[in-house]
């Protein structure tokens, strides 16, 4: 069995894997992290496991849970299971990295392009040859509510609804289009951009905010939520197999 911690920036996510498929998922706060690691650990009988986290990691937090599981922590210098020609290697979130070896397990030998809809919008794509060079990195649908408050006198601060209004008729309807349809129009536009190069293209699109997106874009894609708990899991198999 497999075990895969992902650190986000608001949350902790678990995910045992019996070779490829997922058996348990669970997500927590941060205080309960060792204790639930050890719960789990003994309940699956865990032997191998991989660590992602996006933000600044405790190193006696870390050593204690490699007292539990024997861990990878996930960085730029991890055997990764495609080519990475990403020019700032020491600088890219492991999140992303994540991403794409989902990318290169799922979709092998295609043209992907994965959209993470998190605190950010990230757009990642990973050509038939299995070479990553990079892509895009947008402010998230959160962020972009949040910036509107903050960066004027007068605007409220909203929280993202389900369905979209048709016009913009007052000033919470105007904020409202302008966050969610402004999203939608730049992945819809980014879609675009990589189909009028790439016509064999697999769209993948993940993170918190996909249920929403899903329902609301016009392209096809693939609605992954679980994709970069399956990428983790695909670099700690492309490392324990080496």
């Amino acid at each position: 069995m497999n075990l895969v911690i992902d650190i986000g920036n608001t949350q902790i996510k678990v995910a045992v894997f019996q070779e490829t498929i997922l058996i348990f998922k669970d997500q927590f706060s941060s205080d309960q992290l060792i204790s639930r690691v050890l719960s789990i650990s003994e309940q699956y009988n865990i032997k191998e496991g991989i660590i992602s986290h996006v933000t600044s990691l405790d190193q006696t937090l870390l050593s204690e849970l490699k007292k539990i599981v024997q861990l990878i922590e996930l960085d730029y210098r991890t055997k990764l299971p495609f080519v990475n020609k990403y020019l700032t290697p020491k600088t890219i979130g492991v999140d992303r990295l994540a991403l794409i070896a989902g990318a290169k397990g799922q979709f092998p030998n295609q043209n992907v392009l994965v959209i993470d809809a998190g605190s950010c919008i990230t757009f990642d794509f990973l050509d038939k040859n299995e070479e990553y060079f990079g892509g895009d990195i947008s402010p998230g649908i959160e962020m972009r509510y949040k910036a509107v408050n903050n960066y004027t006198a007068n605007l409220p601060l909203l929280k993202k609804i389900e369905m979209i209004p048709e016009l913009g008729d007052s000033t919470k309807n105007a904020i409202h289009r302008g966050v969610l349809n402004g999203v939608i129009q730049e992945i819809e536009g980014v879609i675009t951009q990589y189909r009028s190069k790439y016509q064999k293209l697999t769209v993948v699109l993940t993170g918190g905010d996909t249920i929403f997106l899903a329902k609301n874009l016009k392209s096809s894609i693939f609605a992954i939520p679980n994709f970069l708990l399956e990428g983790l899991n695909s670099i700690l198999i492309h490392n324990i197999d080496e």
